[in-house]
């Protein structure tokens, strides 16, 4: 059977990270590339507030193409759909078949992300979807995944978890009413390592600010221990 090309959702961060390894080990499935919503305004990932330039470096080590595609700032549903569209017309017209996602249990997002494909000829694929998140987040530990909290919900998650390293310890620490993979908006990520990565991203982090009503830690990149050279050279 022809393996299916296949474009992962990615937000910097762990699902979207470990969705594209689960792939990799799909023989059915050729993953192609990448694509990314980002505020054009900021130069960064709406909700993980990461800079492009490291959304380039991840890409890089993945050794895939990512595409960044630019909503306004302010961005409605109406901006976003229309925008979305296009660049599922110009995915399709290459010849992708698949777009896949990285959600994990919430219902809505995943018919919304439906019914804006039916018809369009690109199958949304859910490879996480209905795992139980607290063997998944052990499961991404345990298999090396590297990650940073750079994006904290105060109202619904301790506001000490911004800039910590997503771990065992970390884990171990959460409440029983934050999702351990932050599912439900208590907290979003940005990796750089894991067995998707052909070399680990040095990053550290800079400046935690609120804005929003949220907490956000502004990861940097640092030098490449590939490389020993500055990234953005």
């Amino acid at each position: 059977m022809r393996a299916k090309k296949t474009l992962v959702s990615w937000s910097s961060g762990k699902d979207s990270a470990w969705t594209l390894h689960v792939l990799q080990q799909d023989p059915e499935i050729d993953v192609v590339g990448l694509f990314c919503t980002i505020n054009t305004k900021a130069d960064r990932v709406a909700m993980h507030a990461v800079r492009t330039n490291l959304l380039n470096r991840q890409a890089k080590s993945l050794g895939l193409p990512i595409e960044l595609i630019g909503l306004p700032n302010p961005c409605t549903n109406k901006d976003y759909e229309e925008i979305m569209a296009v660049f599922v017309d110009k995915s399709k017209a290459r010849g992708i078949e698949q777009f896949a996602f990285g959600d994990l249990f919430l219902e809505d997002v995943r018919t919304y992300r439906e019914k804006h494909l039916l018809g369009t000829g690109i199958k949304p694929i859910f490879p996480l979807f209905g795992k139980q998140t607290p063997g998944l987040a052990r499961e991404m530990i345990a298999g090396g995944l590297e990650a940073v909290i750079t994006c904290v919900d105060p109202n619904q998650a301790p506001e000490n978890l911004i800039g910590r390293q997503y771990n065992e310890e970390l884990f171990a620490e959460l409440p029983e009413k934050v999702d351990p993979c932050g599912e439900n908006g208590e907290f979003h990520t940005f990796v750089s390592n894991g067995p998707m990565f052909e070399f680990p991203l040095e990053i550290k982090v800079g400046e935690i600010v609120q804005r929003d009503g949220f907490l956000f830690a502004d990861i940097l990149p640092a030098l490449d221990k590939q490389s020993r050279t500055s990234p953005d050279t």
